[in-house]
């Protein structure tokens, strides 16, 4: 038994257990160093009394903000009343939240498996997609992330890839779309994607064995930068699917539910998916997750015995609460709020960027929004550090960022604030953000 730590203040036995205590999982980055006591509507506060603006919405989910009073109203009255079932079981909340889900998505999508988290939601639809067409590989682009259990990581590769042993067989990569770092090039000097896609696709032609079974990809790649597909991508990707009889899998965990100010970021882009899977943010927070499919896949995949049961699948207290984000959403018109939101935050991040030099790209749609820090525009050149110390005087500051740290990218903050925000906390947001670039780059230089 581990001895006792005494002799510290009360704030540094929490670090002390906690460092003593924990599984650090978050690959290099350590935890924040703030004790965090309650959060509400925008806001975090910690133990010591500091009030830290939430730009990441807690994980990309709280798309409500903190402790919404609906959702808070909602937890306690099932959580008295059915909060756990046998997974055989059903009730009127599940059967309640897919119906609704179907009535929010274009025909053929009526069909939904009700589950925790993203990967869960993704490694069961790679698991239907594989049933259906008989044939196991998958392809997903290079700087994805569809999560860490087994299926979904071999279709991750923004991180996590090294030391762990060989992937499953069968799982490929085809080239991000990035318009602001393009690798296939137009006489205009700008991206090229219909070229790019035709060679990712001979590519992945060439290492084939002949069982294409799905492409998986986000309408816009999170972890790898904000990074989103010029329009007609999906279309052009979609018609590769079909050439090869592969089922289109879009994963929307962070741009579903009205966050890119349509209610699916893919009715941009005029395709439906074959499967659909949300997490994040249709629990507003807690972990629910879906995979939603059409009646004629659903069928393939009974017949066939498809498989995919959890212990917590189908859950009536959190599917109470995606009952009441459908509710808000709906009532508040908050795809509406999304878009008018959206551009009051990308006009700020304009002017931030012709302020200082270092901000090389804002990309984005609706409140999901990428900035990009480089240390030469012209070059586009990059600086882990950089982004690093805008993170840090961000917090310093009351600011909560979220930085991704890719090799070759630098710094991309992801700006996802709650749906719920207001024109003055996303003003406060860019004025700590301002300072911050602006210190940083000084001390940087």
């Amino acid at each position: 038994m581990a001895a006792p730590i005494t002799d510290l203040s009360t704030a540094d036995r929490f670090w002390a257990d906690a460092d003593r205590h924990l599984v650090r999982y978050a690959g290099a980055g350590d935890f924040t160093r703030e004790i965090i006591d309650h959060a509400a509507g925008s806001y975090l506060f910690t133990e010591s009394g500091r009030r830290i603006l939430d730009f990441t919405s807690g994980q990309m989910s709280a798309i409500l903000g903190h402790s919404h009073p609906e959702i808070v109203e909602t937890v306690r009255r099932q959580i008295g009343s059915l909060d756990h079932l046998f997974s055989g079981m059903l009730s009127r909340p599940v059967v309640d939240l897919a119906r609704r889900l179907a009535g929010t998505l274009p025909s053929p999508l009526e069909k939904a498996l009700l589950l925790t988290t993203g990967a869960e939601s993704n490694e069961a639809a790679i698991r239907m997609a594989k049933l259906v067409t008989g044939k196991h590989e998958i392809v997903s682009f290079a700087r994805s992330w569809h999560g860490m259990t087994q299926a979904a990581a071999n279709a991750t590769y923004s991180a996590g890839r090294k030391g762990y042993g060989p992937t499953a067989p069968g799982n490929f990569a085809i080239p991000a779309p990035n318009s602001y770092r393009p690798d296939f090039l137009t006489p205009e000097g700008e991206l090229d994607w219909r070229r790019q896609l035709d060679f990712g696709f001979e590519m992945i032609d060439a290492q084939s064995v002949g069982s294409l079974a799905a492409c998986i990809v986000e309408p816009v790649l999170s972890s790898g930068g904000i990074i989103e597909p010029p329009a007609g991508y999906f279309a052009a990707l979609q018609e590769k699917c079909r050439e090869r009889g592969m089922l289109l899998i879009l994963d929307e965990a962070q741009t579903g539910l009205c966050r890119t100010g349509n209610w699916y970021a893919f009715e941009r882009d005029g395709v439906v998916p074959d499967i659909l899977t949300l997490s994040k943010t249709l629990g507003a927070g807690l972990p629910l997750a879906a995979v939603i499919t059409s009646a004629e896949i659903e069928q393939e995949a009974h017949d066939r015995g498809y498989l995919f049961f959890t212990t917590h699948v189908a859950d009536p207290l959190v599917a109470a609460v995606g009952n009441t984000v459908l509710d808000v959403l709906t009532r508040d018109r908050l795809d509406e709020r999304a878009t008018e939101l959206g551009a009051f935050l990308r006009r700020g991040l304009d002017d931030l960027a012709a302020r200082h030099p270092v901000v090389g790209d804002i990309r984005g749609r609706g409140l999901l929004v990428g900035v990009e820090l480089v240390v030469d525009r012209a070059t586009k050149r990059s600086s882990d550090e950089l982004g690093a110390l805008v993170t840090r005087r961000c917090l310093e500051l009351g600011l909560h960022m979220n930085i991704v740290q890719l090799p070759g990218m630098g710094g991309v903050f992801r700006i996802a604030p709650p749906l719920t925000a207001t024109e003055d906390e996303l003003a406060e947001g860019l004025a700590v953000l301002d300072q911050a670039i602006g210190d940083s780059s000084a001390r940087w230089s």
